[in-house]
């Protein structure tokens, strides 16, 4: 890490594009305001979109604005993050989500720097924003499925920075550990067997899951000294620290499909807040779907039961997973053809009510 923050204090004295990657959880946000902070730029504002928690329609008009009656709802002019930004830097999250279309507009913006909004015939004003992106995907891997642009790709990725999990660094785990049992209003302190556990935990959840595990213990220990018997279940099974998986989405999916079948967790409740939180990502939930989906043959209405839900949130599922997109097409579980590997593109919005109908009741979802 003190290399790594080496890197970022050089790359932050250019003006070069910079691309952060690294699992969720890792602290991308931060690497990305560290090099703001310490560039010439650091007066001017610093402004982050999450390109995974907005649709494509909305994104376009979050970075490039809107014309008063380009589209309905659109009742004045609004400018966009990148005119907010002009000076500055703009972080864009989660740049792996983009959709092809959203790649194209924002490669053309790099190219000219022009500005042109949503309703608009012409280009507006051209600005100076420093872009620095970061994705927890595999872009070259995304680039040979034809998902994401091979000439952005360049354009964004001057300088990379890859931000390593916290299960490479185990050394960092005591120190990060008191760092944030330090910033409570509560002293505790963990035994050697509870940093003991803190070391041998592989930490899926990265940084982020490590706070709120302290976060926990702030709220929940009974005493001041705090044993391996006071921390989270998943902690106390003496697992040895876990080698990095092939498929790091695949293992997200399974260690949620364990939480809600065998531990009992509620959707609502674990998965959902994590989305929204962007712990996960629309691959994940997609992959935690298919693993219901092959469970349950195929069927949404049992994975309500499977994924610890009420059958009355049957409509409020399968409208969360349309607006989102991570909608699973239901056919490939079904009969003796069913595979085990997950098909080629998830099931697309427009076609989720097929999926809905073929569990006998169709429901008109709002896209």
């Amino acid at each position: 890490m003190t290399e790594l923050l080496a890197l970022a204090d050089r790359a932050a004295e250019s003006g070069a594009k910079v691309l952060i990657t690294g699992e969720s959880g890792v602290g991308k946000d931060l690497v990305a305001r560290h090099l703001h902070n310490h560039s010439r730029r650091k007066r001017a504002p610093f402004v982050a979109v999450n390109c995974a928690g907005v649709t494509e329609t909305l994104l376009e008009s979050e970075l490039f604005g809107h014309v008063r009656g380009s589209f309905t709802g659109a009742y004045r002019d609004k400018r966009g993050k990148l005119q907010l930004a002009h000076g500055g830097t703009l972080f864009l999250d989660e740049v792996g989500e983009m959709s092809l279309r959203m790649q194209a507009l924002l490669l053309r913006f790099l190219e000219n720097g022009e500005i042109q909004a949503v309703g608009s015939d012409t280009p507006q004003t051209k600005v100076d924003v420093r872009v620095i992106t970061a994705t927890n995907r595999n872009l070259t891997e995304m680039i040979a499925a034809g998902q994401f642009r091979e000439d952005l790709f360049y354009r964004l990725c001057v300088i990379r920075i890859d931000v390593p999990p916290l299960r490479e660094r185990p050394e960092d785990v005591r120190a990060l550990a008191s760092h944030f049992l330090g910033r409570g209003e509560r002293r505790l302190t963990l035994t050697e067997e509870a940093l003991q556990a803190f070391q041998r935990y592989r930490w899926p959840g990265n940084v982020r899951e490590l706070v709120n595990v302290v976060e926990q213990l702030l709220w929940l220990a009974p005493t001041g000294n705090v044993g391996v018997e006071h921390l989270p279940p998943s902690m106390r099974g003496g697992e040895v620290l876990a080698s990095p998986v092939v498929d790091r989405r695949r293992q997200t999916a399974d260690d949620l499909y364990e939480a809600l079948v065998k531990h009992g967790a509620s959707f609502w409740e674990h998965v959902y807040p994590m989305f929204l939180a962007r712990d996960i990502t629309r691959h994940d939930l997609r992959e935690l779907v298919r693993r219901g989906l092959r469970e349950s043959k195929g069927r949404y209405k049992a994975l309500l039961k499977l994924f610890g839900m009420s059958t009355r949130d049957y409509r409020r599922f399968m409208n969360f997973l349309a607006a989102h997109d991570c909608g699973v097409g239901f056919r490939e579980f079904r009969g003796p053809a069913a595979s085990s590997e997950p098909p080629s593109e998830p099931l697309s919005g427009n076609l989720l009510p097929y999926a809905i109908a073929g569990d006998h009741q169709p429901v008109v979802t709002h896209i």
